[in-house]
């Protein structure tokens, strides 16, 4: 009896596979990039958001457009790299990140994306 409950614990405990490759889908959209400078661009039509460093313009335009419900035009990309900063006598750097700056279709907006600092 005992080995037959340790085969179907087993069978309980393993997990099946994501559906297409076997391996999960990595989070691609960070949230909406907060300036004064993105808040500009919205008026435009435009949003920037801080994105994954492994994301690519495909990824990020099927994120928005899935999240947001919205037609995405074209999808800009920026690598900001890390800044050298003095704490004292310590050395040290700000974080890099990638951000995205995206167009929307005409008369298409996000809401939520839109405030400033």
């Amino acid at each position: 009896m005992a080995i037959l409950s340790k085969q179907s614990d087993k069978e309980q405990t393993q997990t099946p596979a994501v559906a297409g490759h076997g391996h999960t889908v990595p989070m691609v959209l960070w949230g909406p990039r907060v300036s004064e400078k993105s808040g500009r661009l919205t008026e435009s039509g435009k949003y920037v958001f801080n994105v994954a460093k492994s994301a690519n313009k495909v990824e990020i335009k099927k994120a928005v457009e899935k999240a947001y419900h919205v037609n995405v035009t074209q999808v800009n990309i920026i690598n900001n790299k890390a800044k050298a900063r003095n704490y004292g006598r310590a050395v040290g750097h700000t974080s890099p990140f990638k951000k995205a700056v995206i167009t929307l279709k005409k008369g298409q907006k996000i809401e939520g994306a839109t405030e400033t600092i």
